[in-house]
């Protein structure tokens, strides 16, 4: 007998390549030999999402060392290509990462391998497609993706294999529904999602509607995740994406593929994808039948006016025009001529109206700038406040969430519905995510942008999709942070010190261990003790977490450590040489500049069999000797903006950060050449860094550094 142990609360696709390999071993034996517990946690011990205990207590920590002590100690496990089999089972790991973007080129060669294959080894079910299944269904992007058939290979072998063993989906089952029962039995912890939405029973249709004019920012996922949380988790409804492209003056299909791109990064895949500039015919003609009923008219009044006019609640000159004369200033604004582009029309509802939005609000303006679908057909292009509510009813909308903001607009919403006739449509409106010294305002970050404020839309000082995962926040972080804060209709100034704390639960298990000592006044030190001549040991990359694997550690007489650390070295003090032992510190060297307190040598006597437990200091260094040091250039950066909130009034322009990126050039251990971009590492003592640009030959490596929601 063995027992399988799974944290319920970690990443699933670590964790159920054993629970599948485990229930398989069962599934051929006439009574369970293998006994799978659950524990409500997000680790086991040293962060071990599983573990694998024996009889005799032996136990293996870590979902894919459990699949190897299970193929170990079951001969009916074994393969006949038992060194494929192996490749197959380690390359499970790459199909983990809750980021698509780092699953997108392992699905690819996993696809290119299924060409003409049922199985991934050999001719029948074996521990790889267990493994690999498992890593794939546990992971939402990865399997949403799948599920897709975006990649024809892939998709028959998961399906096939789904089909072919139907108790590999009751296993994850029973798992999905453990973990449901132990998160009721506790209550469920930070936002509640028992909202009441109304007619549930009939069937949820939500939509996510961006105008694709920029990128999608922080306060837009929690829209979207929203949307897909009551569509496909909480209700198994359907989730329509639809671009909201009526505005051809700011939209670019740059930003509506990008928008896609990150939605797909963050495991959200909509059932289907419309534009409200398919229904440009359909808006124009109930655009008609609303002057026809005498529900709106066209008015020139010039925008300052109607501002006023609107503000005041008197009514426009123009408000009384028969229909005959409306409708045919519509077709002149049609044309797209001068004339026509100094009328729009307005709904009546009414000119002084408690609810400013109800005061007559504006239906459709022309525009003669080409559409970036439509080219040039269309000159009159509908607004957001009338074709939002036709669009959602015509395409079977039943629940329109959307952000607080458009509290006031619900009326003109509904209204707009009742002049119609129109299917119903339940809103509900959320508290939109604010943090603080953030903006989230897109037309202030287009200005950043165009002004060269920042570098681009996936700056790391952007708070943009692109930008936090640009400076080191996973996907997974992202969608708990968002998820925790529910749909709540209260309004909150958000500190990025939680959101950051929420990534650092996420990071630190995974993130491989390197070193880095900074350039500027670093300290050689000799070691005496050492061995003769350099060489190197294999070493974990992470203490905690040996499936992060081995990195090489070089050890010789000739090393160098931080200028800082130097500093606070005491005659004859013992220290510990991370990764090697301890030392005792013979010498220190100062520079003969009186004006200078820099610490210019050390010598340094080993003393390995000294216990580290009780030394003050632990110091990073590189052995300068038997390995090439590899340059890197640490990148830092504070907030855009000075102020927590910038209130209306307030220009933005004075309260800019005068200084928000800062570089410390360094140089990092020879294993720091193999990283590629997007990597994630910490530099002990340091802090967490996302690899930006990997080392090239003369080009440093560029790392950003990640915050953990500690306060300087």
């Amino acid at each position: 007998m063995a027992t399988l142990t799974l944290a319920l609360k970690a990443n699933q696709s670590l964790t159920a390549p054993a629970l599948l390999v485990a229930s398989y071993v069962n599934e051929k034996q006439r009574s369970p030999v293998v006994t799978v517990k659950l524990e409500d946690v997000e680790t086991l011990k040293d962060g071990a999402p599983a573990e694998l205990t024996s009889d005799s207590g032996s136990a293996s920590y870590g979902g894919l060392a459990a699949v190897s002590k299970l193929v170990e100690t079951f001969p009916l496990l074994k393969s006949k290509q038992e060194p494929l089999e192996n490749e197959w089972i380690s390359r499970a790991s790459a199909f983990t990462s809750p980021d698509f973007k780092s699953v997108e080129n392992p699905l690819a060669e996993l696809d290119a391998h299924l060409t003409l294959r049922s199985h991934i080894v050999g001719y029948t079910l074996s521990v790889a497609d267990l493994a690999v299944w498992g890593a794939l269904r546990g992971n939402r992007a990865a399997v949403s993706y799948v599920r897709r058939g975006q990649m024809a290979n892939l998709t028959r072998w998961f399906k096939y294999i789904e089909e072919t063993n139907p108790w590999v989906v009751a296993a994850i089952e029973t798992l999905n529904a453990q973990a449901k029962e132990k998160k009721n039995a506790e209550g469920k912890k930070g936002a509640s999602f028992e909202i009441g939405l109304p007619d549930t029973e009939k069937g949820v249709v939500t939509r996510f509607p961006p105008e694709p004019s920029g990128y999608l920012h922080i306060g837009h996922a929690k829209a979207a995740l929203l949307n897909d949380y009551f569509a496909h988790e909480r209700y198994q409804g359907k989730l329509i994406l639809r671009f909201d492209d009526t505005n051809p003056s700011k939209e670019k299909e740059e930003f509506q593929d990008a928008i896609v791109e990150d939605l797909a990064m963050m495991g959200i895949h909509a059932d289907v994808t419309t534009y409200t500039s398919d229904y440009f015919e359909q808006l124009y003609q109930y655009c008609i039948q609303m002057i026809k009923d005498g529900n709106a008219y066209a008015d020139d009044t010039d925008q300052m006016t109607m501002r006023e006019e609107r503000g005041e609640g008197i009514a426009s000159k123009r408000r009384d025009a028969t229909v005959e004369e409306n409708l045919a200033r519509f077709e002149v604004m049609k044309t797209g001529s001068e004339e026509g582009l100094k009328w729009c029309i307005r709904a009546k509802i009414a000119a002084d109206h408690p609810n400013k939005t109800m005061r007559d609000p504006v239906i459709y303006r022309c525009n003669p700038i080409p559409h970036h679908r439509t080219g040039s057909t269309w000159k009159i292009y509908p607004t957001y406040d009338f074709c939002c509510p036709i669009v959602d009813s015509m395409e079977g909308v039943t629940h329109a969430l959307r952000t607080i903001e458009y509290r006031e607009r619900n009326q003109q919403y509904q209204w707009m519905i009742d002049a119609l006739k129109l299917r119903p449509v339940h809103v509900w409106d959320f508290a939109r995510m604010n943090f603080i010294r953030t903006l989230l305002s897109k037309r202030k970050l287009t200005k950043f942008v165009d002004q060269g404020v920042v570098w681009g839309w996936d700056d790391p000082r952007f708070p943009t999709v692109r930008g936090i995962r640009r400076r080191g926040m996973t996907i997974g972080a992202l969608r708990e942070f968002i998820l925790k804060q529910g749909p709540s209709r209260n309004i909150v100034n958000l500190d990025w010190t939680i959101f950051w704390a929420t990534n650092k639960k996420y990071i630190d298990p995974i993130a491989p261990r390197h070193t880095a000592v900074v350039t500027e006044n670093s300290v050689p030190a000799k070691v005496l003790g050492a061995r003769a001549a350099p060489y190197t040991e294999d070493k974990p990359k992470h203490g905690k977490n040996p499936e992060v694997g081995l990195k090489k550690v070089a050890y010789s007489g000739s090393i160098i450590i931080d200028q800082e650390d130097a500093k606070s070295f005491k005659q004859d003090e013992e220290i510990t040489l991370m990764n090697w032992g301890n030392a005792i510190v013979r010498k220190i060297s100062h520079s003969l500049n009186p004006l200078n307190s820099n610490v210019t040598g050390l010598e340094l006597e080993l003393h390995l069999q000294g216990d580290v437990k009780k030394t003050e200091r632990k110091v990073t260094w590189l052995s300068t000797e038997g390995q090439e040091l590899i340059p890197v250039d640490l990148v830092d950066f504070d907030y855009l903006i000075t102020k927590d909130k910038i209130e209306e009034g307030d220009n933005v322009e004075d309260f800019l950060t005068p200084k928000t990126e800062f570089h410390t050039a360094a140089l990092a251990d020879c294993n720091v050449a193999e990283l590629r971009a997007d990597d994630i590492i910490q530099f002990e003592r340091k802090g967490y860094f996302r690899v930006d640009r990997p080392f090239l030959h003369g080009s440093p490596a560029v790392l950003f550094n990640i915050p953990t929601g500690k306060t300087k």
